[in-house]
């Protein structure tokens, strides 16, 4: 009588030899969850202002009360009233109505360059980050020639040669951030395409498309936020900065810096109509910062401790 024996079951699972296990590649252990941290009381306020203006840029001009190029007072830069709550401008044309009306230039240009910006660098730094050899160093050095070039200045040169216009000013503002993007995300990148379920990925023959959007990107996603919400403060101060000189955006249109340029005459009288474009701007580069910092700055800072 023949007698045969089975293999242990420890025998029988085993891997071949020289080669990762199945369940190691297809199920890898090391894979971090993304996890959003919880809004404070200061996140919590600061969201609410930016909800705000991102409310007036998109019905800002249903709120004003007045056209926003209709003279209404013969007397310029007028007090703040109840005809007129922030006061009129160099021509007597009501401050409230023309801050709303610019609402949508500020935040509608510095939200799409912003997120120009953001994807062309996220991308870039994405393959540069999984690709690596000559054409993370092509990439890394052309834009690190851009990063080099003051960023006002670097603007007025693109505005001189390309024009003031609502997308030309896009463009600029977008070329000008993009190599800060790019060097945030392949910073980052770069050290999660080292850890070992990127390695285990790779193994089982996963392009590169697949490990960038699927294995790296969601274990980026706090730091990428976060730079966007800075690059988005950068991108609303240097639009106002040019707009403030005469080349941003340009008449009949008009965002919260060319209001201050415009009125500028008014600042001895301590007048309503220069200060009120300012605190717009001051109130939302504040809200965004408060927001990105009660959600990833404690997180960011407890990661450097450690």
């Amino acid at each position: 009588m023949t007698h045969h024996e089975t293999p242990p079951p420890a025998l029988a699972e085993a891997p071949p030899a020289g080669g990762p296990s199945t369940d190691s590649l297809s199920a890898p252990s090391s894979r971090r969850h993304l996890s959003f941290p919880k809004i404070g009381v200061v996140g919590m306020l600061g969201a609410m202002i930016v909800l705000f203006w991102l409310v007036m840029a998109l019905f800002g001009n249903q709120f004003a009360p007045y056209d926003v190029g209709e003279i209404l007072d013969a007397d310029v830069f007028e007090p703040m009233s109840r005809l007129y709550p922030f006061g009129t401008d160099y021509l007597g044309r009501d401050i409230l109505s023309r801050v709303l009306a610019g609402t949508r230039q500020t935040v509608g240009i510095a939200l799409i360059a912003t997120s120009l910006a953001a994807l062309g660098g996220a991308l870039g730094g994405l393959a540069a980050a999984v690709t690596g050899g000559w054409f993370d160093a092509l990439l890394s050095r052309t834009l690190d020639a851009l990063v080099s070039i003051p960023s006002k200045m670097f603007g007025l040169i693109l505005v001189a040669a390309f024009g003031s216009s609502i997308p030309a000013l896009i463009l600029t503002l977008a070329v000008i951030y993009l190599p800060g993007c790019y060097r945030l995300v392949r910073a980052v990148a770069v050290n999660v395409a080292a850890l070992d379920f990127v390695l285990v990925a790779r193994a089982r023959g996963e392009g590169k498309f697949h490990i960038m959007t699927r294995e790296v990107l969601p274990n980026i996603v706090g730091p990428v936020l976060a730079d966007f919400g800075l690059r988005f403060v950068y991108v609303v101060l240097l639009l106002s900065s040019l707009s403030f000189l005469g080349l941003g955006v340009q008449p009949p249109d008009a965002d919260w810096g060319s209001l201050v340029r415009e009125n500028i005459g008014g600042l001895p009288y301590g007048a309503p109509a220069v200060i009120m474009p300012a605190l717009a701007i001051a109130s939302l580069t504040i809200g965004v910062n408060m927001l990105i910092d009660s959600l990833f700055g404690r997180s960011l800072r407890r990661k450097g401790a450690a």
